[in-house]
């Protein structure tokens, strides 16, 4: 079975019916909030930053939020409204040149559903989906896909050069989301590589969101980058970090993928981040 076989039905596409619903000049980039359909009667709010003075079509780049147990905190941590400043490598990548896009994941920010808005609703969201024959990560790719359809649309936008970075949850999602959309050609994980070997202890477990029947019986992370068609990995992982633990393995069994190791933990700094950007950098440079 082909690795996205264990995903199940992908959800339908719909109009996007994109509408912008704020615009923001930041100095070097202007910051827009757009609104797009991922599903009937589900849209989607995300952050496109748009460098100033763009040549022409520029790289784009999914940035992907962390998880952090911060379900109130989804992409206005990426480009820097709130939360944790070295997560805001969606704004840090525009001031460089990058078309971005970061969009809230499920039951994240504006998709947290909770009472409170900031409990954690991802394990209804798995379950409602698994007793249908569905899953949750299904969904999330489905949702990083439409993501790039509405950035790819717009003239800002290159769409031949697109990568995809995150942190953590973000990471992990860097390593499944070139398995699902070929049109990413770059990615970059940081401390979020951990295979599923490697994750049945107390203190890491699955995360909701990576749960698929049968995937483990005879499949790991290997496999879901051996089915990349062409794009460049690296993974960013701290030595201390046990979401970065497997690393090393994982870059030996898989041909091309560059590993950054750093005497580090469960963290993005500014020296992470400028290898990132420089790795992303060389990979979408112009053709």
């Amino acid at each position: 079975m082909p690795i996205t076989g264990f995903l199940g039905p992908a959800p339908a596409k719909v109009a996007l019916a994109a509408e912008r619903l704020e615009r923001v000049d930041c100095g070097r980039y202007t910051r827009e909030k757009v609104r797009y359909s991922v599903g009937e009667n589900e849209r989607v709010s995300a952050y496109v930053c748009i460098p100033h003075d763009l040549a022409g079509p520029a790289p784009v780049v999914f940035c992907h939020h962390q998880h952090a147990s911060r379900f109130d905190l989804g992409k206005s941590e990426v480009v820097g409204l709130a939360g944790d400043p070295d997560q805001a490598y969606a704004a840090e990548l525009a001031e460089r040149g990058f078309v971005t896009i970061a969009p809230d994941a499920i039951g994240f920010e504006e998709r947290n559903w909770s009472p409170d808005g900031k409990s954690n609703v991802s394990w209804f969201e798995l379950s409602t989906r698994l007793v249908h024959g569905r899953t949750l990560l299904a969904s999330c790719l489905h949702d990083v896909s439409t993501a790039l359809d509405y950035v790819t649309s717009r003239p800002e936008a290159d769409p031949r050069r697109i990568g995809f970075l995150g942190h953590s949850y973000g990471g992990r999602m860097a390593l499944w989301a070139p398995a699902y959309d070929p049109r990413i050609i770059a990615s970059v994980s940081n401390c979020g590589c951990i295979p599923f070997r490697r994750s049945y202890s107390h203190d890491t477990g699955l995360q909701a969101e990576f749960v698929l029947p049968g995937f483990a019986v005879e499949h790991d992370l290997e496999d879901v980058i051996a089915s990349y068609d062409g794009t460049a990995l690296l993974i960013s992982a701290g030595a201390t970090d046990k979401w970065s633990r497997g690393a090393e393995e994982l870059v030996a069994a898989s041909r091309g993928v560059e590993l950054a190791m750093y005497d580090a933990g469960h963290v993005f700094t500014a020296a992470m981040r400028e290898r990132a950007y420089q790795f992303l950098g060389e990979r979408l440079a112009d053709f």
